[in-house]
């Protein structure tokens, strides 16, 4: 029996242990988990782009896929299957600069400008980044155990990590 629960682009769930969550293909995107150590239950979403405001439609809008909506939606999600908003913490992972442009743009600075939306969306929401890998230009896969509360972080070329 498959144990593990995964989470594509733009998207958004939550898990009970023994099951873990996993999402694959971590560039400029950033692995959010949130977790409640006491309930052994936890939520990640992969987030594409920092900000909503960017949507054309706001009324038809994928909140899993802006650091805005999906934070809230993953917090809420964990409310209503029982979790505590206090206890909540969180670890992320991505948000790489996988291209490097000469133009000095900060809207090509995606990675970088997803890993501050999701700061700030966390700091809004009062939940602690226990733990962070961010950065680089490499692309990650993540696994979160809410068992161990471990986020296992595969790096393309620099091999495995638990944080």
């Amino acid at each position: 029996m498959e144990t593990v629960i995964k989470v594509g682009i733009a998207d958004l769930n939550i898990v009970r242990s023994p099951y873990t969550i996993r999402t694959t293909g971590l560039g400029s995107c950033v692995g959010v988990i949130l977790y409640d150590e006491s309930q052994r239950l936890a939520g990640l979403a992969h987030v594409m782009l920092p900000d909503s405001s960017i949507a054309k439609d706001p009324t038809t809008i994928n909140k899993a896929k802006f650091a805005d909506t999906a934070i809230k939606e993953l917090l809420s999600k964990l409310v209503m299957e029982g979790s505590r908003a206090h206890k909540l913490k969180a670890k992320i992972a991505g948000g790489a600069e996988m291209f490097s442009f000469s133009s000095q743009n900060e809207m090509m600075r995606i990675g970088p400008r997803n890993v501050e939306a999701v700061k700030l969306a966390l700091l809004k929401e009062n939940i602690r980044i226990v733990a962070e890998d961010t950065g680089g230009n490499s692309g990650r896969t993540i696994e979160f155990d809410p068992s161990t509360c471990l986020l296992q972080i595969r790096t393309v070329n620099k091999g495995t990590k638990d944080i």
